[in-house]
Protein backbone atom coordinates (compact mmCIF):
# COMPACT_ATOMS: atom_id res chain seq x y z
CA UNK A 1 0.00 0.00 0.00
CA UNK A 2 1.22 3.30 -0.66
CA UNK A 3 0.20 6.53 0.56
CA UNK A 4 -2.63 7.44 -1.23
CA UNK A 5 -4.36 4.04 -0.34
CA UNK A 6 -3.18 4.50 3.19
CA UNK A 7 -5.00 7.58 3.49
CA UNK A 8 -7.86 6.36 2.10
CA UNK A 9 -7.74 3.84 4.68
CA UNK A 10 -6.90 6.37 7.56
CA UNK A 11 -8.75 9.59 8.68
CA UNK A 12 -5.27 11.16 10.01
CA UNK A 13 -3.35 13.93 7.93
CA UNK A 14 -0.40 15.94 8.43
CA UNK A 15 1.53 15.84 10.80
CA UNK A 16 -0.35 12.86 12.85
CA UNK A 17 -0.46 10.15 9.84
CA UNK A 18 2.43 8.07 10.91
CA UNK A 19 2.71 5.27 8.01
CA UNK A 20 4.48 6.19 5.02
CA UNK A 21 4.00 2.90 3.07
CA UNK A 22 2.77 -0.54 3.98
CA UNK A 23 5.38 -3.55 2.77
CA UNK A 24 3.06 -6.42 3.53
CA UNK A 25 -0.19 -7.39 4.50
CA UNK A 26 -1.98 -10.42 5.69
CA UNK A 27 -5.65 -9.29 6.27
CA UNK A 28 -6.91 -11.49 9.70
CA UNK A 29 -2.54 -11.81 10.25
CA UNK A 30 -0.41 -9.10 10.19
CA UNK A 31 0.99 -6.24 8.89
CA UNK A 32 4.41 -4.63 8.23
CA UNK A 33 4.61 -1.20 7.18
CA UNK A 34 7.54 1.71 7.37
CA UNK A 35 7.72 5.66 9.01
CA UNK A 36 10.45 7.42 7.83
CA UNK A 37 11.54 9.69 10.71
CA UNK A 38 12.44 12.97 9.49
CA UNK A 39 14.52 15.89 10.94
CA UNK A 40 11.05 17.93 9.94
CA UNK A 41 8.98 16.66 11.93
CA UNK A 42 7.24 19.22 14.19
CA UNK A 43 7.32 17.10 17.39
CA UNK A 44 11.41 17.69 17.38
CA UNK A 45 11.40 21.44 17.47
CA UNK A 46 10.51 20.79 21.41
CA UNK A 47 11.08 17.04 21.96
CA UNK A 48 14.40 17.74 22.80
CA UNK A 49 15.95 20.69 20.21
CA UNK A 50 19.15 20.06 21.12
CA UNK A 51 19.12 15.91 20.77
CA UNK A 52 15.96 15.42 18.43
CA UNK A 53 14.02 11.75 19.88
CA UNK A 54 10.88 10.87 18.80
CA UNK A 55 8.21 10.47 21.42
CA UNK A 56 7.48 6.95 22.62
CA UNK A 57 3.76 7.94 22.34
CA UNK A 58 4.26 8.68 18.71
CA UNK A 59 5.47 5.57 18.17
CA UNK A 60 2.94 3.65 20.10
CA UNK A 61 0.85 6.13 18.18
CA UNK A 62 2.39 4.85 14.84
CA UNK A 63 1.80 1.23 15.58
CA UNK A 64 -1.96 1.95 16.76
CA UNK A 65 -2.37 3.15 13.15
CA UNK A 66 -0.92 -0.07 11.62
CA UNK A 67 -3.41 -2.14 13.40
CA UNK A 68 -5.76 0.02 11.84
CA UNK A 69 -4.63 -0.71 8.39
CA UNK A 70 -5.12 -4.25 9.83
CA UNK A 71 -8.37 -4.25 11.05
CA UNK A 72 -9.82 -2.26 8.51
CA UNK A 73 -8.03 -4.56 5.48
CA UNK A 74 -9.18 -7.62 7.65
CA UNK A 75 -13.08 -6.33 7.74
CA UNK A 76 -13.39 -5.66 4.21
CA UNK A 77 -11.64 -4.16 1.21
CA UNK A 78 -12.83 -0.65 1.41
CA UNK A 79 -13.54 1.57 4.81
CA UNK A 80 -16.51 2.46 6.10
CA UNK A 81 -17.26 6.07 6.59
CA UNK A 82 -19.40 5.50 9.49
CA UNK A 83 -16.91 3.28 11.61
CA UNK A 84 -14.57 4.89 13.86
CA UNK A 85 -11.10 2.43 14.90
CA UNK A 86 -9.85 3.62 18.00
CA UNK A 87 -6.63 2.23 20.55
CA UNK A 88 -9.06 1.54 23.72
CA UNK A 89 -5.60 -0.16 25.54
CA UNK A 90 -1.85 -0.07 26.20
CA UNK A 91 -0.86 -3.16 27.97
CA UNK A 92 3.27 -4.68 27.97
CA UNK A 93 4.66 -1.64 26.38
CA UNK A 94 8.65 -1.64 26.72
CA UNK A 95 11.02 1.30 25.12
CA UNK A 96 14.33 -0.66 24.60
CA UNK A 97 16.18 2.44 21.63
CA UNK A 98 15.89 5.89 21.27
CA UNK A 99 13.87 6.96 17.43
CA UNK A 100 15.82 9.70 16.02
CA UNK A 101 15.84 11.57 13.01
CA UNK A 102 17.10 9.47 9.61
CA UNK A 103 15.96 6.54 10.99
CA UNK A 104 12.97 4.09 9.07
CA UNK A 105 10.71 2.73 11.75
CA UNK A 106 9.22 -0.74 10.46
CA UNK A 107 6.20 -1.10 12.21
CA UNK A 108 4.63 -4.95 12.90
CA UNK A 109 1.38 -5.55 14.23
CA UNK A 110 -0.17 -9.21 14.09
CA UNK A 111 -3.79 -9.94 15.43
CA UNK A 112 -4.00 -11.85 18.30
CA UNK A 113 -7.59 -12.12 18.86
CA UNK A 114 -10.59 -10.65 18.02
CA UNK A 115 -13.92 -10.43 20.39
CA UNK A 116 -16.89 -8.63 19.11
CA UNK A 117 -15.87 -4.73 18.74
CA UNK A 118 -12.28 -5.35 20.50
CA UNK A 119 -9.02 -6.63 18.95
CA UNK A 120 -6.00 -7.16 20.59
CA UNK A 121 -2.57 -7.46 18.88
CA UNK A 122 1.02 -8.15 19.43
CA UNK A 123 3.33 -4.67 18.13
CA UNK A 124 6.78 -4.28 17.12
CA UNK A 125 8.37 -0.86 16.15
CA UNK A 126 12.81 -1.74 15.28
CA UNK A 127 14.34 0.25 13.28
CA UNK A 128 17.79 -1.77 11.58
CA UNK A 129 16.37 -5.00 12.43
CA UNK A 130 16.72 -4.15 16.80
CA UNK A 131 13.49 -3.43 18.73
CA UNK A 132 12.81 -0.13 19.64
CA UNK A 133 9.31 -0.79 21.16
CA UNK A 134 7.13 -3.39 21.88
CA UNK A 135 3.58 -3.79 22.93
CA UNK A 136 0.29 -5.24 23.23
CA UNK A 137 -2.47 -2.95 21.60
CA UNK A 138 -5.97 -3.01 22.16
CA UNK A 139 -8.62 -0.97 20.07
CA UNK A 140 -12.17 -1.14 19.40
CA UNK A 141 -14.16 -0.66 15.84
CA UNK A 142 -17.07 1.38 16.66
CA UNK A 143 -19.72 3.19 14.68
CA UNK A 144 -19.20 7.13 14.23
CA UNK A 145 -21.64 8.53 17.65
Amino acid sequence: MYIDEIRRFLPHRYPFLLIDRVLECVPGENLTAIKNVSVNEPFFTGHFPETPIMPGVLIIEALAQATGLLGFRTMSEEPSADLLYMLVGVDDIRFKRQVVPGDQLTLKAKLERRSKVIWKFSCEASVDGHVVTAANLLCAAKGKE
